[in-house]
């Protein structure tokens, strides 16, 4: 496999970064950026806002903090096609995440993501066809979330990454396409906050060591991220819930510039200090991104909502929507993405399921 094929799969998960669907202070430096693809169709219709809520399977991924106030049993599904107007069926997200609380111990799960490129041609220096390569992503999350009163909640959740980018090296390069870390989410939550309806939240997720495919002085950062959020619940009566979420967030990615390190990956444990001093003060505030969104349900039956986020480095304003439809233990979400004609994250839909055991 030579340096162009492998090219090919690491351009087109650059690709996602650029085109917005990861949330990321403009063009991501960081790798494996298919960690921040938010799973769950209810928050994408929040416009992404949902750290201070997490109050499904999802909180396994959005805030595991949140798992503390979890006293159920519940799997959470979702598929979604990525990029939908180029039209590639073979370019997809799936998510599947558990929950289960422990009477004086707290709430365990997990999740597992895979995120699927498609398959790529090989070319050799020669332009010949090397045959084809499957290309794809997958990391599997162990979380846990415990109150440490009826108001305080933390979680803390640990990951394996894996990314298969191609089947063997480029040329004489000594990496084999396919790298390997691990990483550490975590989270808090504090409810009833200065008044009884406001929660607070907050998540610093994906820390660890870069990942490299070739050697590691070409290793990439993961892509860290930092949040904070809240949640107000503007009604909360047994028949109307109506509640507004604001999510604030920044990716903590940095690398060294000039010396012998030049262009290698920061620690992680450094660069979430380094990172905030990157550029001059005006990009570093454009690189927070705001998000909010507004939830109703009427009564534990149908739920309505919609969002929006402004990521100005990026160039990235879309509107969201989305519905639910409960019944019993079983809940349907639907999620919609409105970016405006011709932007590549119009018309993304999203499908998830929450199954209470």
């Amino acid at each position: 496999m030579n340096r162009r094929a492998a090219g090919l799969a690491i351009a087109l998960i650059f690709t996602l970064s650029l085109t917005g669907l990861v949330r990321a202070d403009g063009p991501s430096e960081a790798g494996v950026i298919f960690l921040k693809l938010p799973p769950g169709a209810r928050p994408a219709g929040l416009g992404e806002a949902f750290i201070a809520q997490a109050d499904d399977a999802t909180a396994t991924w959005w805030n595991p903090a949140g798992m503390a106030f979890i006293e159920s049993q519940e799997v959470a599904l979702m598929y979604v096609n990525l990029l939908p107007q180029f039209h590639l069926d073979d370019l997809y997200y799936s998510f599947v995440s558990y929950v289960q609380h422990i009477p004086e111990w707290g709430t365990v799960g997990g999740n597992i993501i895979f995120t699927n490129y498609g398959k790529i041609e090989g070319k050799d220096e020669y332009n010949q066809d090397t045959g084809t390569f499957h290309s794809y992503d997958v990391a599997f999350t162990g979380a846990y979330g415990s109150p440490v009163n009826n108001k305080l909640g933390i979680g803390v959740a640990a990951k394996f990454i894996y990314s298969h980018l191609a089947d063997q090296g480029a040329g004489a390069e000594k990496g084999s396409g396919v790298g390997t870390s691990m990483a550490v989410d975590l989270g808090v939550m504090y409810r009833e906050a200065f008044m009884r309806k406001l929660t607070l939240a907050a998540t610093l997720t994906n820390m660890g060591p870069a990942i490299s495919y070739i050697d590691r002085a070409q290793a990439d950062p993961l892509p860290m991220t930092i949040r904070v959020g809240a949640s107000y619940k503007i009604l909360d009566s047994e028949f109307n819930r109506l509640v507004v979420n604001l999510d604030m967030q920044k990716e903590l990615v940095d690398r060294y510039e000039g010396g012998a390190n030049d262009g290698r990956a920061v620690p992680f444990y450094i660069a979430m200090f380094t990172s905030w001093t990157n550029n001059d003060l005006q990009n570093e505030i454009d690189g927070v991104i705001p998000s909010i969104g507004m939830e109703y349900w009427y009564s534990d039956l149908v739920g309505l909502r919609m969002g929006y986020y402004y990521d100005k480095l990026g160039d990235r304003y879309p509107t969201t929507f989305g519905f639910s439809l409960a019944y019993s233990s079983y809940r349907f979400d639907f999620g919609y993405i409105s970016a405006g004609e011709g932007h590549p994250l119009t018309d993304t839909m999203m499908f998830s399921l929450n199954l209470g055991i």
